[in-house]
């Protein structure tokens, strides 16, 4: 059996960490905004090389953070690539802005360039920017078209933890960054957690305020917010294994290009490797036609793989209302029908690669 990924050879290889930090946040008892949540967030803002970071619920409630923080409101649109988790574009709900999905690149996986300029009119305010897979977009593009157009840009770093951009780690670019911490992201929480990271101390303030049910101190609201607070215990293990995350990163890195090395002369769509970025595959995926074939193949000899996304959220039923129809993204319409998400985590041996690209090969040939 290959896993899909392996958080229990992860834990392994930390185990004393871990579990002396559990051990010390549950008999500290401070399970609310205890000292390792400011920790977490002086060293993560750190590590990705932002001023402010804060620490928070979820991705999702990071997302819903920014939006809000950036002044989106009512009957704003909001561009936002379709192949992408719901998570990007449902946050836009409880604002009132109006998600306008756009297409993908089919070799980066990321915006389209020329689809997004496309789609721009009077009503629009913001691009959300997702580093899909842990691929960095083409951002020098897209400030560029933000300038232009007077548009705000908020980075969805929810796969790409230290991923780089010519050199400069994602969420340096656009006027507030988001994270997520699901547990099997890059860097993964054992639950839900998330991070919001700017390098404007306005934002970072009016977010701060916010989370934490619109008060500096307790009992006294200078505004309603939310309950978007990161567990200590969350912060703590994040906090454990932020501290490897960037050997772990290379080490995804060398599977991912092992991978490439295999599979590169078989008909297939592999992702993109480029001198400008420093992709951190948190997924691993490939874009075959003969999917079927592929995964039926993969499943008998007990190996896991993913599909991410299996259905644009354009064509989803939760956006119906929308109006948008088949055809109308048609590069995210075909890509959705053929990406397959290989085995990827940092343990992954290249013996293991070998039986999952024999197993793709015999398909193929």
């Amino acid at each position: 059996m290959i896993p899909f990924m392996d958080l229990d050879a992860q834990y392994r290889s930390i185990q004393e960490e871990i579990d002396q930090t559990i051990f010390r946040v549950i008999h500290s008892y401070q399970f609310i905004n205890g000292p390792e949540v400011k920790l977490f967030e002086q060293n993560f803002a750190k590590a990705q090389e932002v001023q402010y970071c804060l620490g928070l619920a979820s991705g999702t409630a990071a997302l819903h953070l920014a939006y809000e923080v950036l002044g989106l409101g009512v009957g704003d649109e909001v561009l936002v690539p379709s192949m992408t988790f719901i998570a990007t574009a449902e946050p836009l709900r409880q604002i009132g802005a109006v998600p306008v999905f756009v297409d993908i690149d089919p070799q980066s996986f990321n915006l389209s360039i020329n689809d997004l300029e496309k789609r721009i009119t009077d009503k629009t305010k913001a691009i959300v920017a997702v580093h899909l897979h842990g691929n960095p977009c083409d951002m020098e593009a897209i400030m560029e078209i933000a300038r232009k157009y007077k548009l705000k840009v908020i980075e969805d770093c929810a796969q790409s933890h230290l991923a780089e951009y010519k050199g400069k780690k994602v969420g340096n670019f656009g006027n507030i960054a988001t994270f997520s911490f699901y547990p099997g992201k890059n860097l993964g929480a054992y639950g839900d957690a998330g991070a919001l990271v700017t390098n404007n101390k306005d934002y970072f303030e009016k977010a701060a305020l916010l989370y934490n049910h619109g008060r500096k101190e307790k009992y006294f609201h200078e505004t309603e917010g939310y309950n978007y607070r990161l567990d200590t215990l969350q912060a703590a293990v994040l906090d454990v294994k932020l501290k490897h995350l960037a050997e772990w990163t290379d080490k995804r890195i060398e599977v991912a290009l092992y991978y490439t090395e295999r599979l590169k002369n078989l008909p297939l769509i592999l992702p993109e490797i480029s001198s400008d970025k420093k992709h951190v595959f948190h997924i691993f995926a490939i874009a075959s036609n003969k999917r079927e074939i592929i995964i039926n193949k993969l499943r008998d000899n007990n190996i896991a793989y993913g599909i991410h996304y299996p259905l644009p959220l354009h064509l989803q039923k939760a956006y119906k209302g929308l109006g948008y129809k088949q055809g109308d993204l048609p590069v995210s319409e075909r890509l959705s029908q053929q990406f397959i998400s290989l085995p990827m985590y940092s343990e992954l041996s290249f013996k293991a690669v070998d039986k999952v690209c024999d197993i793709i090969e015999s398909c193929l040939i």
